[in-house]
């Protein structure tokens, strides 16, 4: 929350009182107000914290001076240390705790080191009444595809292919729903079109949520593992498909090649993947894994496509007009009465079903961080 007099911003209600954040803080917290910050959290995390779950580590951290926004970059884009993550909150004096394993801090100081500089996003989350916790949510599918129809500047609501609410939660957390939006004024009005069972509180986040910034454009053979990287390359393996489901190609640049992947989660993306062919130029986005090295596929970009051609007959021979026969593989046609030779059939353009631009993964598979093609091709 914002300190001052400055023009203030609603952002959520919680136990019946309205939120407000400031547009500017004015001024750094004391020590005093520190600590009392400081005990509020710590009793926060210390009641609601699911510790009993080996993945959940909680951090806090607290500090008057913002992390640089390196340590966002590095955090998102690359493998970071909790060592080198303690020696930075060393080097601001920053207040911190770790729970567990402490991975938690990573987090935390990659979340206050986060600035908007190139996009920015707001998720609206709601909450559900305590008695209510861990059990089966309601979030009506039906008010859910109206809002997404009605407020354009949200997206990834509904997957209406894949018939999956993106709204609610896997896991049996407060959340009750969240909604994703480029405008925090349309999300204020867009919860009174969602039908769900009682809303305890909300508050609204700007996020870093389908900004791709996670992204970094590389080359080949500077890829590294667990990067999330941008890749343009020529398709040097036609896609085949693989136990489970999965389509796997691969593509070249002029430093190396690199297996790229659509795995079964991304369900109709691989009918487009499938639809690539040897020579095609294309864009990828995604997550690497280390082994085998491959890009898990996020989007594609075709940015050109290379025509095939088929063979509809072979050549005819142009003194007596019979089809010519086969000399065996890759050694032409020769005409059996006359004797002339032709190296090639008679062939034609084959007609892709793929054109140029974006695909992506439906909703049901998109990563948090991932950019879908609304916001991207967004007026």
């Amino acid at each position: 929350m914002g300190i001052g007099n400055k023009k203030e911003i609603l952002i959520g209600r919680i136990d019946g009182s309205e939120v407000f954040a400031a547009s500017k803080k004015l001024r750094e917290h004391d020590k005093s107000e520190q600590k009392r910050i400081k005990k509020i959290i710590r009793e926060v995390v210390e009641t609601y914290a699911m510790a009993e779950d080996e993945n959940t580590n909680p951090g806090v951290v607290i500090s008057n001076k913002k992390p640089s926004f390196d340590c966002y970059k590095k955090t998102v884009r690359k493998i970071v240390s909790l060592d080198d993550v303690r020696q930075t909150l060393e080097s601001l004096r920053a207040d911190y705790i770790g729970y567990k394993n402490c991975r938690g801090l990573i987090g935390a100081t990659a979340a206050i080191a986060w600035k908007p500089i190139r996009d920015k996003t707001y998720e609206l989350i709601t909450y559900r009444k305590k008695k209510r916790w861990g059990t089966k949510r309601f979030v009506d599918d039906e008010s859910v595809k109206k809002m997404d129809k009605k407020y354009k500047t949200t997206f990834d609501n509904y997957d209406y292919i894949n018939r999956h609410n993106r709204l609610t939660p896997n896991s049996p957390c407060p959340v009750l729903y969240g909604i994703r939006g480029d405008n925090e004024k349309d999300l204020i009005e867009a919860i009174s079109v969602v039908k769900s069972e009682p809303v305890e509180s909300w508050i609204i986040f700007e996020t870093n949520q389908a900004t791709d910034d996670h992204l970094q454009r590389k080359n080949i053979n500077n890829i590294q593992p667990y990067e999330s990287v941008i890749v343009k390359g020529i398709v040097a393996r036609n896609p085949h498909t693989r136990p489970g489901g999965h389509v796997i190609f691969t593509i070249k640049d002029n430093t190396g090649t690199i297996d790229c992947a659509a795995y079964e989660p991304t369900k109709q993306l691989r009918k487009t993947i499938r639809k690539l062919h040897v020579g095609d130029l294309v864009e990828v986005y995604g997550g690497v894994r280390k082994h085998p090295l491959t890009v898990n596929l996020e989007k594609i970009n075709v940015k050109n496509l290379v025509k095939i051609v088929e063979k509809i007959e072979n050549p005819v021979c142009p003194h007596c007009g019979r089809h010519m026969k086969s000399r065996g593989k890759n050694q032409g046609y020769k005409c059996r009465k006359c004797g002339i030779t032709k190296t090639k059939p008679v062939v034609r353009e084959k007609k892709r079903e793929l054109h140029i631009g974006f695909y992506e993964v439906p909703v049901c598979a998109r990563r948090h961080l991932s950019k879908p093609l609304k916001r991207i091709n967004r007026p």
